[in-house]
């Protein structure tokens, strides 16, 4: 879980227009050899010559192992990491970079799938749409997007429309353009359909609650951003089990923060809970869940945790660490 794993190097390869504001860049291992393998719905983390780690899904088909292949949006709030990449990542230039984990694992066997796209939270889906595609399964593509100029492989995923197939785009920045009724496309879905979602944080609280009512186990969504602030409220002991050393988290600090201030080798990349890396195992306490990656359930039974951005309900933690 959070044991730290050597970095991979690759080569950027190539990088290509997408859409309005959006790179997709092909890594290739400089040697030549394969990649590690990825289902669909994976992402890798970027290791940015400034220190930032970002993540960004996988695009590119699965069954490839001679590349993987990210989109990235240049945003306009950004924290630094998708401006770093579109102004200075060129092909030639050798990163680090994780292996493939993926938190947002596609169903192959479901007898129909929706996905569901908002903007660059297309990346996963169409990653999941050309899998479903070589496997001949029944699915649909409904991606979001404010213009046809805004929507990344719009081209590439019209090729990919066939009998078991179907694409469709809503365009709400168009003359006569609307948003998306998630509560009617969801609600339209037979019993046995697996629905997927991905994109901006107001699209993933509508689409949470159109499916509030339906079976967990068919609903899928992966936040790019953060739902809740990060547990920093402090007062509580972490105990590291392998290493028998103990904490005090002080207000205004995380557990990761605590434990990277005392040198203590961690793995973490987003910082907010969203990209699942630093997951820990925990043998004691309570936490307090502020990621985005767990299941209702597994919070619940709070066998792992975010260190990045939860907290403890308990006065002591112990971590499989």
């Amino acid at each position: 879980m959070s044991d730290v794993a050597a970095p991979l190097r690759v080569r950027v390869h190539s990088v290509t227009w997408e859409a309005e504001g959006i790179f997709s860049y092909e890594l290739r291992d400089p040697a030549g050899g394969p990649l590690p393998p990825f289902t669909a719905g994976a992402h890798i983390d970027l290791n940015l010559p400034t220190g930032l780690v970002r993540s960004y899904s996988l695009t590119n088909p699965q069954d490839e192992r001679h590349r993987y292949v990210v989109a990235v949006q240049k945003d306009r709030v950004s924290r630094g990491g998708s401006t770093w990449v579109h102004d200075k990542l060129r092909t030639g230039d050798i990163i680090t970079i994780s292996a493939p984990r993926n938190n947002f694992e596609l169903n192959e066997n479901a007898p129909h799938t929706l996905l569901i796209a908002g903007g660059i939270g297309v990346t996963p889906l169409w990653c999941m749409m050309q899998r479903l595609s070589s496997l001949g399964r029944s699915f649909e593509l409904i991606y979001c997007a404010r213009t046809p100029k805004d929507a990344a492989f719009r081209e590439l995923m019209e090729a990919h429309r066939s009998p078991a197939g179907k694409v469709t785009f809503n365009f709400d920045g168009v003359p006569g353009g609307k948003m998306l009724d998630l509560a009617a496309v969801t609600s339209a879905v037979s019993p046995d359909t697996h629905i997927y979602c991905c994109g901006p944080l107001p699209m993933l609280e509508a689409f949470e609650a159109a499916t509030k009512d339906l079976p967990r186990e068919r609903v899928h969504v992966e936040y790019f951003t953060a739902k809740d602030a990060p547990a920093a409220e402090g007062g509580f002991t972490v105990v590291l089990a392998k290493s028998g050393k103990s904490f005090l988290v002080p207000p205004g600090k995380t557990i990761l923060e605590t434990l990277l201030d005392a040198g203590m080798n961690v793995a973490s990349s987003c910082l907010e809970g969203v990209c699942g890396t630093c997951e820990t195992k925990v043998l004691e306490g309570v936490p307090d869940h502020r990621d985005v990656v767990l299941t209702e359930s597994e919070r619940k039974a709070s066998k792992t945790m975010m260190i990045c951005c939860s907290g403890s309900k308990t006065e002591k933690l112990v971590l499989d660490l």
